[in-house]
């Protein structure tokens, strides 16, 4: 920027200083994100007389690539002001600040600028209106300029399912998906990724399977969301010939994929094999730290986990919320009820980090293990009145989980009332029953399964699922969704009997 200075005086001296070309290309390296300086753009471009449209555009991208999502409809509506119209790069700059704010009244309004001026038929135009769109979560008129524009291509269809899958449609992504014509890498990832941010993991890894079928290298993002449904299933056998596989192709682990992989395998029970992973990480971010400390919270080494908490300190690496979630869990796990009010305190004093809901169930959950339940009951009132009913139930639910350990009936009760006014879920029934019922209230537990029964609560069912042979085989509690179940209830049928004969 020193040098831009000199060289941005010498323009002005030598009687250039309202020449277009070159304060563009002035403004183009302002806009640089890291070398360049926003501010002195914005000093720039408010000196020019008459800027040109492409200097409105370099202006508008500059915004945009510093994530300041208002200023460039500002530009364009004082383009539009001076009698200029916007082009093909002007118009898919403006939608995308639209889609990130998110603003469907502005992103219609530069639809329709879209129509008059001619540029439907325009494939990067038509692309960034379905995608601003879609981030608007209007569907149908995603779809709409979809069908509307005859030259699609790959990008359109890999846009739609990434849409539709970002909204919970994932038949409707699959749908698109079947539809495409020529299916790319790219297209197979967006639906591979669907079906795993929608929690449809083994519908991610069956897709993974077809994709390879067809004779397509899975790339980086691909990898990581068959992992991560690998993490989600405990299919660890095909976790670990992913990871074989890496290396047979000579992929770089990359900090994602190394992450993706140590978190496959913390979840799959392979503390040992996560561990020598992650010690053999040349870099190492906050995320890569995090899954290790929640992924040892999580198998009951509270201790190894805070210790990895003060480890990534001492390597410069500064803990986000994420973190603390991790730590605070940990704490639950290993019953370090002081060790977690000291970090739960040091987030606001030290971190200056807004706790969350999820902090806030954390410290309730391990107030509650330790029998603490007055100062359980306190750190509940002071989650913000702001947080959403779903995030405030998440206290109490920790609370009447503390409760049922505890045989707290009175606490259960209120914890429960409160719970029910925040969300209908059938756990809550369900777990204030049992602890009517292991406390010897039986005519309570029956009045509130009678109670649950005529409210129409639907209790979800119990799932499980199994890995064999590199398949994952599904169960669902009373459902015939298995086709070797009437195989598997004569097996257990004989077990049960062996085990009931006396002569056994």
């Amino acid at each position: 920027m020193r040098q831009l200075k000199q060289t941005h005086a010498q323009i002005i001296t030598g009687g250039l200083g309202q020449d277009s070309f070159a304060l563009s290309r002035l403004m183009a390296f302002c806009s640089h994100p890291i070398n360049g300086n926003l501010v002195y753009a914005q000093h720039l471009f408010q000196h020019i007389q008459s800027p040109t449209l492409c200097i409105r555009n370099t202006m508008i991208k500059a915004f945009l690539l510093k994530e300041n999502y208002t200023k460039p409809l500002e530009v364009y509506h004082s383009l539009l002001h001076d009698g200029l119209w916007p082009d093909n790069y002007t118009l898919p700059y403006v939608l995308k600040a639209c889609a990130n704010l998110p603003d469907i009244r502005t992103g219609s309004v530069v639809h329709t600028h879209v129509v008059k001026i001619g540029f439907c038929a325009d494939i990067f135009v038509s692309n960034t209106l379905i995608s601003m769109y879609m981030a608007c979560g209007n569907s149908r008129a995603a779809r709409e300029v979809f069908d509307g524009n005859p030259q699609r291509n790959a990008a359109s269809w890999t846009v739609m399912i990434s849409g539709y899958s970002t909204l919970g449609e994932v038949a409707a992504a699959r749908e698109i998906f079947d539809d495409a014509p020529g299916k790319d890498r790219g297209i197979w990832g967006s639906m591979i990724s669907g079906y795993v941010q929608n929690n449809c993991f083994k519908e991610g890894l069956v897709m993974f399977r077809l994709m390879q079928a067809e004779g397509l290298e899975p790339d980086e993002v691909v990898i990581v969301s068959a992992l991560r449904a690998c993490a989600q299933l405990g299919a660890m056998d095909l976790g670990s010939w992913i990871h074989r596989y890496l290396n047979l192709v000579g992929l770089q682990l990359s900090v994602r994929l190394g992450t993706a992989l140590i978190d496959m395998y913390m979840k799959c029970g392979n503390l040992e094999l996560a561990k020598k992973l992650f010690d053999g990480m040349q870099k190492k971010d906050t995320i890569c730290w995090n899954v290790m400390i929640l992924g040892l919270a999580m198998h009951g080494d509270g201790e190894g986990a805070i210790e990895f908490f003060h480890r990534m300190q001492k390597e410069g690496l500064r803990p986000d919320d994420a973190t603390f979630i991790a730590a605070l869990a940990a704490c639950s796990h290993a019953g370090l009820v002081e060790e977690g009010l000291r970090l739960f305190n040091s987030m606001k004093t030290l971190y200056y980090i807004e706790p969350r809901s999820d902090h806030y169930g954390c410290v309730v959950d391990f107030l509650g293990r330790a029998g603490r339940f007055e100062e359980a009951k306190e750190i509940i009132v002071r989650i913000p009145s702001s947080s959403s009913p779903s995030e405030r139930a998440v206290a109490w639910r920790a609370l009447l989980s503390a409760c049922w350990n505890h045989g707290e009936t009175k606490l259960a009760e209120m914890a429960a009332e409160h719970l029910l006014q925040l969300e209908v879920h059938s756990g809550v029934y369900v777990l204030l029953s049992n602890i009517y019922e292991n406390y010897g209230k039986h005519d309570y537990a029956r009045r509130l399964r009678k109670s649950m029964k005529h409210g129409g609560v639907p209790k979800l069912p119990g799932c499980s699922s199994i890995e064999l042979g590199g398949c994952v085989h599904e169960f669902v509690a009373g459902k015939q969704m298995h086709p070797q179940m009437e195989e598997v209830h004569k097996v257990l049928g004989r077990l049960n009997d062996q085990l009931t004969c006396p002569e056994c």
